[in-house]
């Protein structure tokens, strides 16, 4: 069993040079053995931040620079275990955030289990067919949602689920 941090939007350092608190305990808390970041870091200095914690991958969004595009690209496909998870931001002019996401995942060879993205600020965690699909919202800028929010995405040979 894999047990995964998900995040977004961090948007550091605008909203701090640290971890907020409750991120980082959760992250502990949960026992993740890695972070996966979904664009909107803004800044490059989240990557140790998240290191210090787990192993940390991460696909660039539309406000990240040319230094953090450079590392990481705008859209990938990772496997944990037996599960091929699609990470992606979201940003684009047609459709709705979600389906941009899922539309990045659909050609032949591209096509993932579960698809993560960010951009909204918006938690989700739905099922689309057999695709599980999560954003985690954002642990630093809630916007117009009630709490901070991240995820968790276990991985259990074949089977995933976000908390």
């Amino acid at each position: 069993m894999t047990v995964i941090g998900v995040v977004s939007d961090t948007h550091f350092p605008r909203f701090g040079r640290a971890l907020p608190r409750a991120l980082e305990r959760g992250l502990r808390r949960a026992g993740v053995t890695r972070i996966l970041h979904l664009g909107d870091m803004t800044d490059l200095l989240a990557v140790p931040l998240f290191e210090a914690i787990a192993p940390f991958d991460a696909v660039a969004g539309n406000n990240d620079g040319a230094a953090i595009r450079e590392y990481f690209d705008r859209r990938k496909i990772v496997r944990v275990e037996d599960v091929r998870i699609g990470m992606v931001h979201g940003d684009g002019r047609r459709g709705t955030t979600k389906s941009r996401a899922l539309g990045a995942f659909t050609e032949p060879g591209s096509e993932a289990d579960v698809v993560l993205f960010g951009h909204s600020h918006r938690p989700l965690v739905a099922r689309e067919g057999c695709v599980l699909i999560a954003n985690p919202g954002s642990p630093t800028d809630k916007r117009m949602n009630p709490l901070y929010s991240y995820a968790i995405l276990t991985v259990d040979g074949a089977s995933a689920r976000v908390d």
